[in-house]
């Protein structure tokens, strides 16, 4: 058989009008460290702070730590599976979590995923997990009350819509039912709550939904659920992803109750990813919004006995020192302190405002 060669070449000039390039130009590296939740990667030179970086397994991480040879990231999935010398490559987009309405009712995870087995979330609006933090001139200062439904709480520490109220405790002295209880008696009141449980166990959070389901204030509330059996990262983040997801309703010119339970254990997660230089032990600037009009936050802290302690200082260890030296409380006294007592002064030197 004749080869034509005005075939062959017809043929190739048709390739190459045809030809469309395919490619795609990523940039990648290498994991060199990898533990507890916590890698490190070189050769990712222009990552950007919070930025998603996808490992080979598939699973995701957040770039924390950007230093001169590596960069520190915390892995929001599995990571039992990443090993030394893997490959991770940027995504070019940051750390996002899902809002809007269409999770109002719903059980999340901190990356907005259902865990309630209710079916997938319709929602089209993403907030970043880390937003800049409004001006001075832009707050507004507290001028509207907000009921917990106990007296003993709105007599003698009445708490406003725009604050942020400390619940401090030992082990079963009812710091949860306060938060539930203020959560419960925002039903009517055009109020948008959201329930951050961190480091709980998964059996407390379905008993705090039930709870809410059976007095009917799931029609109101989002629940995020960090529960101690996932990895360390997802607590770290929670705090985080329940005000993106306040702030969506906020900047809307609604109310927002914002409950986390319990954020001393968020504190130690932060403390082992080993922060960027310049933060605090605890990160503060979740708790900017609570000085605008249409947002509040009931923190609870684990108080722990003063004269058991052999760690490092915690956040709850901290608040408690500060607290005594004020009272003149003797150590008998630490194990009983009121649960419903507050305490500005020392509770703003450990929580400074982030401006």
């Amino acid at each position: 058989m004749a080869i034509n060669a005005q075939e062959i070449s017809a043929l190739i000039k048709k390739q190459i009008e045809n030809f469309q390039p395919n490619f795609d130009v990523t940039e990648t590296g290498v994991v060199t460290y990898i533990g507890d939740g916590i890698a490190r990667a070189r050769g990712l030179d222009n990552a950007m702070s919070g930025e998603l970086l996808e490992f080979e397994n598939g699973a995701y991480g957040m770039a924390q730590n950007l230093e001169t040879n590596d960069v520190g990231i915390i892995i929001l999935g599995d990571f039992v599976a990443i090993r030394e010398g893997d490959i991770v490559k940027r995504t070019g987009k940051i750390m996002e979590v899902p809002v809007g309405e269409a999770l109002i009712g719903r059980v999340v995870n901190p990356l907005g995923q259902p865990v309630d087995g209710l079916g997938d979330i319709e929602t089209t609006g993403f907030r970043p997990v880390e937003t800049p933090a409004p001006g001075v001139m832009q707050r507004k200062s507290v001028s509207e009350p907000l009921q917990t439904g106990l007296k003993a709480i709105d007599a003698l520490v009445p708490i406003g819509r725009g604050q942020r109220e400390l619940v401090t405790g030992d082990r079963q002295t009812g710091k949860t039912s306060v938060a539930i209880d203020a959560i419960l008696n925002q039903k009517g009141q055009d109020m948008i709550c959201i329930y951050v449980a961190i480091g709980q166990k998964e059996s407390t959070v379905r008993t705090q939904v039930e709870t809410l389901r059976k007095h009917g204030a799931l029609d109101y509330t989002i629940v995020v659920t960090a529960s101690a059996s996932q990895p360390s990262p997802l607590l770290y983040i929670a705090p985080y992803a329940g005000v993106a997801m306040a702030e969506e309703f906020m900047y809307n010119g609604k109310h927002v109750l914002i409950v986390y339970d319990d954020l001393s254990k968020q504190a130690v997660v932060h403390q082992v990813g080993k922060p960027t230089q310049g933060m605090s032990s605890i990160s503060t600037h979740v708790f900017w919004n609570v000085q605008l009009k249409f947002q509040m936050i009931l923190v609870v802290v684990q108080l722990l006995p003063c004269q058991s302690s052999k760690r490092k200082p915690e956040i709850s260890q901290l608040i408690s020192q500060q607290t005594l030296s004020q009272s003149q409380m003797d150590k008998s006294s630490c194990k009983k302190t009121c649960l419903t007592q507050v305490f500005v002064q020392p509770l703003m030197r450990v929580l400074p405002y982030h401006v």
